[in-house]
């Protein structure tokens, strides 16, 4: 079984290394054909969406930020051949698979209401106030099938219609707003924006004040750290960089 990860390791770095190196194609030994747009590409196989997207030729300048699954900026459709259904996913984090028809979703085009927290009741109507189509929500469960973080967006939808701030803010707590619950939902409802909401709302009047927050929040404002700062920001690059690997180090060991 270790031999096999081992193999299965080595044919993924040498992939990556193709795409990322222009290493010669007659030193890839597997080959996926997947469709940009209706445009067939051969790629190496055992590359992510991003990857294939970026061996056939595509730069990115919108639809990438972290390339970790964290910021949700690629979202991505596809269709795989033989297969009807419409997929969803993250292009940083999904492998790209032959005979892939690729879509990329520049932004999802979600509107997001304007409100201010400080002017608003802890009251659980204030999501049915800026979110009023949470109310035509079906329960069919396609935004949590769809959602890459695999959370349970239906349910936290129906706990925002309760007006249930806990409940929204843990269950939407690793939301990565990327847009895709909203795209396939057929009530067009904005889950991620309003579980947003739910969260603010929370944080600020159903969670007590953090003592040790607080207490570096005033140790800043009184200028504590100042000479710390200015000490900082007085290095050049280099000298950062060992700052920086210093403090990895130091990590590590603790």
């Amino acid at each position: 079984m270790e031999e096999k990860r081992r193999d299965l390791m080595e044919e993924i770095a040498e992939a990556n290394s193709s795409a990322s190196s222009g290493i010669d194609d007659k030193k890839i030994k597997h080959w996926i054909h997947i469709y940009v747009l209706g445009k067939q590409y051969k790629v190496p196989a055992s590359l992510t969406i991003m990857q294939a997207l970026e061996y056939a030729g595509y730069r990115f300048n919108k639809s990438v930020g972290c390339r970790a699954g964290f910021c949700g900026a690629c979202s991505t459709m596809y269709r795989v051949e033989g297969d009807y259904k419409i997929k969803t996913a993250l292009a940083c984090q999904t492998m790209a698979e032959d005979g892939m028809y690729l879509v990329q979703i520049p932004f999802s085009p979600a509107v997001k209401a304007k409100y201010d927290i400080n002017n608003e009741p802890y009251d659980g109507n204030v999501f049915l106030k800026y979110y009023p189509e949470l109310a035509r929500c079906v329960s069919c469960n396609t935004c949590t099938k769809t959602c890459p973080q695999d959370l349970q967006v239906m349910d936290y939808v129906q706990a925002a219609i309760k007006g249930d701030f806990q409940k929204v803010a843990e269950w939407s707590f690793d939301c990565i707003q990327c847009g895709l619950c909203a795209v396939r939902c057929p009530a067009e409802i904005v889950q991620y924006h309003a579980a947003q909401l739910g969260r603010r709302m929370y944080g600020k009047y159903g969670l007590s004040e953090e003592p040790n927050i607080v207490k570096r929040v005033e140790e800043i404002m009184s200028g504590k750290f100042e000479e710390e700062f200015k000490k900082v920001m007085s290095l050049q690059k280099d000298e950062l960089e060992k700052v920086y690997v210093k403090q990895q180090n130091e990590r590590e060991i603790y």
